[in-house]
């Protein structure tokens, strides 16, 4: 979970942050940072939105009434060469340019890396000299540590107070690690059409419908890190997401196949808080508090197909999603 955190919501964090100009990229305007922000962080972000939503279910059939099943599920989403670059255009910064004077140019995206390092030239205005420049390379993503996954990992339950219909809970409890904090949590409904018919055993696959709320939370303290002079130096991100499936699967004892058609739609909030005391290391400071927030919506269709082995009360499944990020889950379960 760290990863997903820190190269997916975390401008410059996990060792890029403390390799750049923080306070040069700031110097060039708020507006200006948090142009590039947007840009560096949007597919990042997207692929959170699709990645914890997987899992939410392993078959179309409904448990037993009373029923409870519990289950581990990891997920594992992957990064197209789409999402790794973005198309850095001149006209839309005020005071960023390329040093070959190049009106746009492919940069990397958190979720990429930049082979050669790429530098831009930053203006400023500085109260006794006038205006200023200054040369800092952009930052890379997590395409320069070889990482092409975003992982996830969650505990899930369900329990069936009526036949056909399950309602689930998952959790990941928020912990710390490096002073990133982070926790998850989510709830759904499923409900097995089928389960209403008169004579369901007739009817060769159970038919689904579920619904779930995944909302992931995270934070980011690197005040003590001394980047950059100031106080209360953290990001806070926030992930609330929505998942709409039908499902069909077959019915037998052991070995089944399942298939859903979906659509999920999310929102991401990240915020850059606390206080930036911006210098050009002589005669020149300016306090920069709580610089800017970024909201990014997301939505789309998503297909999984799996299969999915029971053993008694254990049980074992796989599924492949194809989506704007394709993923693979897998999840154990044991039900009572």
């Amino acid at each position: 979970m760290k990863y997903i955190i820190l190269g997916a919501l975390i401008l410059l964090s996990s060792g890029i942050y403390a390799q750049q100009n923080i306070d040069d990229l700031l110097a060039a305007g708020v507006k200006d940072a948090e142009r590039f922000s947007k840009d560096y962080l949007a597919p990042a972000t997207e692929g959170l939105v699709y990645g914890i939503n997987n899992g939410w279910f392993n078959h179309g059939k409904g448990q037993k009434q009373f029923g409870f099943e519990i289950g581990l599920i990891a997920n594992t989403a992957f990064i197209n060469s789409s999402k790794k670059s973005f198309e850095m255009r001149v006209s839309d910064y005020d005071n960023i340019r390329f040093p070959d004077n190049s009106a746009s140019k492919m940069v990397a995206t958190a979720l990429g890396s930049n082979t050669p390092d790429i530098t831009v030239i930053l203006r400023y205005e500085d109260p006794i000299f006038g205006n200023q420049e200054t040369e800092i390379t952009l930052p890379t993503g997590l395409g320069s540590s070889d990482i092409n996954v975003i992982p996830a990992a969650f505990l899930q339950v369900g329990f069936s107070p009526f036949r056909g219909t399950q309602l689930k809970a998952r959790y990941f409890p928020k912990i710390e690690v490096d002073n990133v904090e982070t926790g998850l949590y989510g709830f759904g409904l499923q409900q097995e059409f089928t389960a209403w018919l008169p004579k369901e055993e007739l009817f060769p696959v159970a038919i689904s419908g579920l619904i779930a709320y995944t909302h992931l939370d995270g934070n980011y303290d690197f005040t003590d890190q001394g980047v950059v002079n100031g106080q209360n130096q953290q990001v806070e991100t926030q992930v609330n997401t929505m998942l709409y499936e039908l499902i069909v699967s077959t019915k037998f004892k052991m070995l089944n196949v399942y298939g859903a058609l979906g659509y999920i739609s999310g929102k991401t909030e990240t915020d850059l808080l606390g206080t930036y005391v911006v210098s050009d290391g002589f005669l020149f400071s300016e306090s920069i508090v709580n610089p800017f927030s970024i909201e990014e919506k997301d939505s789309g269709m998503r297909t999984t197909l799996g299969l999915n082995l029971k053993l008694g009360f254990f049980a074992i499944n796989a599924d492949y999603t194809l989506a704007e990020f394709n993923s693979a889950s897998l999840g154990l379960q044991f039900s009572f």
